[in-house]
């Protein structure tokens, strides 16, 4: 059981290091622009927080 508890450990411990290189590559070098096309036409990338506090403010 010992094992198998150290190659998932050793397995997350992969897997959150690659997705952390991978979000570098992707948002802080523009590797592929057209990714960042699709979440501007999305709009996931704008930051809405002051309406959203607007909205609540009003009622």
């Amino acid at each position: 059981m010992r094992l198998i508890e150290r190659w998932l450990i050793k397995i997350i411990m992969i897997q959150v290091i690659l997705l952390l290189l991978v979000q570098l590559v992707f948002h802080k070098w523009n590797i592929l622009p057209e990714l960042q096309q699709i979440t501007q036409y999305e709009g996931v990338a704008n930051n809405s927080f002051t309406e959203l506090l607007e909205t609540f403010s009003k009622k």
